[in-house]
């Protein structure tokens, strides 16, 4: 099982960034699919996700109206587009997948996680 997450980088307030994940070795068309970020010296976050079929997603509330979770079945792969950047966006952000089909907040309920992609926005 493989979550290759990409598309971080150094982005200045206000701008925007899309984040993707490529997953391998498992069914992904069968499993919900979050993003979590974690900024320095703070617990895990859960940040947004989309049930199996795409027809259900979930935002925290501070990125809500500003970041879209979306999937594309032919290439197994999860994005997060993320506008309206701001300094407190700044994390190392994760995905990661759960057999539970519909989404969940609960991060000890994912089965399997990617190794990280690292977002700073300056202001």
């Amino acid at each position: 099982v493989q979550l290759q997450a990409s598309g971080g980088g150094l982005v200045q307030a206000g701008g925007s960034l899309r984040l993707s994940c490529a997953a391998s070795g498992f069914t992904f068309s069968s499993y919900a699919m979050s993003w979590v970020r974690q900024s320095p010296g703070k617990e895990r976050e859960f940040v947004a996700a989309i049930s199996w079929s795409g027809s259900m997603t979930d935002y925290v509330d501070s990125v809500k109206g500003r970041f879209t979770i979306s999937r594309d079945y032919a290439k197994n792969t999860v994005y997060l587009q993320m506008n309206s950047l701001k300094p407190e966006d700044t994390a190392v952000y994760y995905c990661a997948a759960d057999r539970g089909r519909w989404t969940t907040r609960a991060l000890y309920e994912y089965d399997y996680w990617g190794q990280g992609t690292l977002v700073t926005v300056s202001s």
